[in-house]
């Protein structure tokens, strides 16, 4: 018989147990533990079941629960019996419930670690992925209880219940026992639960992104009644944009007989509105907000844009509002965009939504665009309209208390109207999923970040997230590992998203340059170099070129095996009458597009100088119209897109405003061109391809990828390190393209040498003993047994508090010897003189004592000690650490003084594989110095990449080991020697990107 709550030990209410979390349709939900108090929502959602499902669930007719049953599901300890609900406007929409039993199926308490598990999910919110949710989050908790499998009885012809234990991803078996099936769950997580827990985590929060971008209609709250203001302004927007959905303005301050506004209808709240309402725009001071929300969510409105200030910005009454804002609306099921937020875009030719405060809707194009700050957001919308390139999309987060870049990763992996993906941020909320999801968009599209707020070590105001403690030299090496192009100005990032999203990627860092100028070529073979790429000479054409010149040496240049890019560069032309013509960028224009037209795909830069008119001409001259479809990964199936112009590859066509459209395929319908945007020509290049002989892509890029080039626009820019640097850096992610095809891996003989049973139980020991919260270091001895079950080695060192004791220790390791201090302010600070080398004999090794003592002070403050010599090689430092909110990070660079000073050390994320080792040694500027430089023999690489991948596993394994630091690590040209190490221990940080989905609570 089951015990009462009186017979079991009651546990405090578990709050980290709730949750908010994203459903299959891109709604909100929150997962709570169940209460006491919960005892009329339980019985009004019973009622709400169809007879069918409660049969389902109890294997016979139960029309409604008695008293007992309701006390039964509402009393719980929280170890033994655990329910939990998801709600929704703080009503029950389904409920999971474990019960511990013992191997004869009967109530149990620990040590019994199997469960049964039994789900009911309203009819109206099945298919929602309720029960999926549940299932993650209820396993999470038994895990937490000690619970180790989940056993559960379901009716053959519940096939949706059996869905969902199937698809878990769990380790599970089945039987067939008295008309029912039995289904018992391993609860250890898997790689297969794991990536289907990640899978729909991408799916939900892209289509709640989508959701709040392509809203069947939209309301205005907080329309002014006269022009001017906020609400007015973004009604305006939103009908100048052409919104294709019903849009309303809603004030409650509107005099009763008002019908319209700007020819909308008007109301004065959503209750007078007789359809739905997906989207709603708050325009509203911030004291008129949760008024505003609670509205919204009483009538079923799917999202919000909150343009409102007042919030976290304003300090911690602020925060503390905005916290409730997020509460309150996703207790409703919606999302936020804001508060403090400029607003959004989605120039897709079915939506074409302008949301926003901007005055004018961008073109349609193939760069989706993130901002956290509204005024980044407006001089980039500016910047780019000036350049000529179109949006897909456009998100203005401000205070980013909900939708965030993590987000918008998930929702531009899929989306097949974006090419191209720019960040502007000023914060991570969760810097370890940001880093997942920007490795797996990267992998089929660009993303490029530029971060804000740097070197402040604290967030701006408005973003209540973990603060990070690495450097930010170390956030941007993390950033290249995950193939994120991480550039420093805004204008960067426009210069470079213009090239990405234009041009296919490089094969190569070959770059052929010409152009009608000796120097400004010149100046472009030094940038050239300057960012690592290969130049050939310049080719001048002289100023008396005309564009037919251009045409015609591009063509060569593009048409040339051996480069893989080509720079052009043009200065003001001499025309027949001996006077430059400065003005015809048009023609100039139209030369190149036609050169580019009947080439190979290869990248296509322009520098100009004073050419009037040939940056929009180039803008001009080349497809901005959607791309046509394309083979994608199965979770981003494009729309179907109809048939238009077509043309031959040799022949100019005009088009309008939008980006490239992939060869083969029909482009969709043209959008409305921007008045700058009129007729353009269309030239075959574009993003996305990498070409040429290196020109390999890993199976998920090659997916998403046509197999020929499409046409795309050719980048100007005003200044020949521009040009390159953008262009560097699609060298760079196509180098990283090219690499991810064929991922790392962690050597299998890493295994056979190592000890985890062995150093889990030291740990844990050792843990036991510290009951200071911050942990402990160890000692050196204690150090070397722990690293020893890892196979690293350490030199033992001995103490030699005096003379004596140093000959003593001498003569047990054996001559040649080093001599050397340990006190912290002199530790591996050779240069100081605390070292004394290749001490030959005894007479020598108190010699050399003698020295230390009287140069630096008494032994007691040096704490000597004596060790064996190495082999001569190079002085190296190896570490890792754990970041609470970056994760373990793996760090690598040489020892002394010069390498600390430049900050040359190199950083990977834990685990690393063995490309990641490879890559660690060789990314420090002083690389050279391991492979043989000035003729110095090469040392053994090999064996240093071994120390780090066993390092890695180290730390990955073991969470408690928060930091290590090898000191020196010599690497000779046979073998490695690590003289010195010290090791931290201390109960693992929280890990925001393991367990079940969740949406942060920042």
């Amino acid at each position: 018989m089951e015990p009462t709550p009186e017979q079991s030990p009651h546990h405090a209410y578990p709050d980290h147990w709730e949750a908010d979390v994203v459903l299959r349709d891109g709604g909100t939900a929150r997962i709570r533990p169940i209460t006491t108090d919960d005892a009329e929502r339980l019985v009004s959602f019973y009622e709400q079941v169809s007879d069918e499902s409660k049969y389902y669930r109890f294997f016979a007719p139960y029309p409604r629960l008695s008293d007992r049953d309701v006390h039964r599901f509402t009393h719980h300890d929280y170890v033994d019996r655990v329910g939990l609900a998801v709600t929704i406007g703080g009503e029950f929409i389904g409920t999971v419930r474990y019960d511990r039993i013992d191997d004869t199926g009967r109530p149990a308490s620990a040590p019994a670690d199997e469960a049964e598990v039994a789900f009911l999910v309203q009819d109206a919110h099945q298919g929602r992925g309720v029960a999926s949710a549940l299932l993650e989050h209820i396993a999470a908790v038994a895990r937490e209880r000690g619970i180790r499998r989940f056993a559960a009885e379901v009716l053959p012809a519940n096939n949706k219940m059996i869905k969902v234990f199937r698809d878990g991803g769990y380790t599970q078996r089945r039987s067939f026992e008295d008309g029912s099936v039995h289904l018992t769950l391993d609860l250890e997580p898997t790689e297969k639960s794991l990536a289907v827990q990640r899978g729909r985590e991408q799916r939900a929060e892209a289509r709640s992104v989508q959701r709040l971008l392509a809203p069947g209609s939209v309301a205005v709250i907080g329309t002014g009644r006269t022009p001017g203001g906020v609400g007015r302004t973004v009604l305006r927007n939103l009908l100048a944009a052409g919104y294709t959905g019903r849009t309303y303005a809603v004030n409650r301050a509107f005099d009763e007989g008002l019908a319209t506004l700007d020819g909308v209808p008007a109301h004065r709240s959503l209750g007078e509105i007789d359809e739905q309402v997906d989207l709603a725009v708050i325009a509203v001071p911030a004291h008129r907000v949760p008024e505003a929300v609670a509205d919204c969510g009483e009538h079923g409105v799917q999202g919000l844009v909150v343009l409102s200030a007042g919030y976290a910005e304003r300090g911690a009454e602020g925060r503390e509002l905005q916290r409730e804002l997020v509460r309150q609306a996703r207790a409703y099921g919606m999302r936020i965009i804001g508060p403090n937020a400029f607003g959004i875009i989605n120039t897709a030719e079915t939506v074409r939504l302008n949301a926003s405060l901007a005055p004018e809707s961008p073109a349609r194009g193939r760069i989706g665009l993130f901002t956290q700050s509204g005024a980044i957001g407006i001089a980039l919308l500016s910047g780019l309209h000036r350049r000529g390139a179109g949006l897909s999309s456009f998100i203005s987060a401000g205070n980013r208390a909900d939708v965030s870049g993590n987000d918008f990763l998930q929702y531009s992996f899929e989306d097949p109207d974006t090419d191209v993906a720019l960040l502007y941020l000023e914060s991570l909320g969760n810097p370890r999923k940001f880093t997942r999801l920007a490795r797996r968009t990267a992998a089929v599209k660009p993303v490029v970040v530029v971060k804000g707020a740097r070197h402040s070590g604290t967030n701006p105001p408005g973003h209540a997230v973990p603060v990070s403690r690495i450097p930010d030299t170390t956030v941007s090496a993390l950033m290249r590992q995950a193939g994120v192009i991480r550039v420093d100005t805004v204008t960067e990032m426009v210069d470079a998203g213009l090239l990405l999203a234009g041009q296919p990627l490089p094969a190569g860092p070959r770059v052929a340059i010409l152009g009608n100028s000796e120097s400004l070529g010149l100046l472009t073979y030094d940038a050239c170099l300057a960012e690592g790429l290969r130049p050939r000479p310049p080719i001048d054409l002289t100023t008396a070129a005309s564009p037919q010149d251009f045409r015609d040496a591009l063509a060569e240049a593009l048409a040339d095996g051996t480069c893989d890019a080509v720079i052009v560069t043009a200065i003001p032309w001499v025309g027949e009458n001996g006077e430059a013509e400065t003005g015809d960028g048009q023609v100039l224009a139209e030369a190149l597009t036609k050169a580019v037209a009947g080439g190979s795909a290869k990248p296509v830069a322009v520098v100009h100088v004073e050419i009037g008119g040939l940056a929009e001409a180039l803008a001009a001259a080349s497809s901005t119209a959607a791309p046509r479809p394309r083979t994608v990964t199965p979770a981003a199936q494009p729309r179907a897109a109809t048939t238009a112009t077509t043309a031959t590859a040799t022949t100019a066509r005009a088009t309008t405003a939008g980006t490239p459209a992939p060869q083969g395929a029909a482009p969709a319908p043209a959008a409305p061109a921007a008045p700058e945007a009129a007729t353009t020509f269309e030239a075959t290049t574009g993003p996305g391809a990498t070409t040429g002989p290196e020109a390999a892509t890993s199976h998920e890029a090659a997916t998403s990828q046509e197999a020929t080039p499409r046409p795309g626009r050719i980048p100007a820019y005003p200044a020949a390190e521009r040009a390159v640097r953008a262009l560097a850096e699609a060298v760079k992610y196509a180098q990283w393209r090219r690499q991810a095809a064929v991922p790392g891996k962690i050597p299998e003989f890493l295994d056979d040498t190592i000890d985890e049973a062995g150093a889990a139980a030291l740990i844990e020991a050792q843990l036991a003993t510290a009951p200071d919260p911050r942990g402990r270091p160890l000692s050196h001895d204690e150090a070397r047994e722990l690293l020893g079950h890892y196979g690293i080695d350490v030199r033992p060192t001995l103490p030699a508090p005096d003379p004596d004791a140093a000959v003593a220790a001498a003569a047990r390791l054996g001559y040649p010897v080093a001599l050397k201090t340990t006190a912290p302010h002199l530790r591996h600070r050779a240069d100081l003189g605390g070292v004394r080398l290749d001490v030959a004999d005894e007479e020598a090794l108190r010699r050399a004592y003698g020295e230390l003592t009287d140069l630096l002070g008494k032994p007691a403050e040096l704490l000597p000690v004596v060790q064996a010599m190495a082999p001569r090689g190079v002085d190296t430092v190896v570490r890792a650490s754990i970041d609470a909110a970056a994760g373990a990070i793996l760090s690598f660079g040489l020892a002394g003084a010069p390498s600390e000073l430049l900050g040359d050390t190199a950083h990977r994320l834990v685990p690393a594989t063995d490309r990641d080792a490879a890559e660690l040694i060789r990314s420090i500027r002083a690389a050279p110095v391991l492979f043989g430089w000035r003729g110095s023999a090469p040392v053994d690489t090999a064996a240093l990449e071994e120390l780090l991948l066993r390092l890695s596993r180290l730390v990955d394994d073991h969470p408690e080991v928060v930091s290590v630091a090898l000191e020196p690590v010599v690497v000779a040209p046979q073998g490695l020697t690590v003289l010195g190490a010290s090791v931290r221990l201390a109960p693992p940080p929280a890990r925001s990107d393991v367990g079940p989905r969740r949406l942060p609570n920042y």
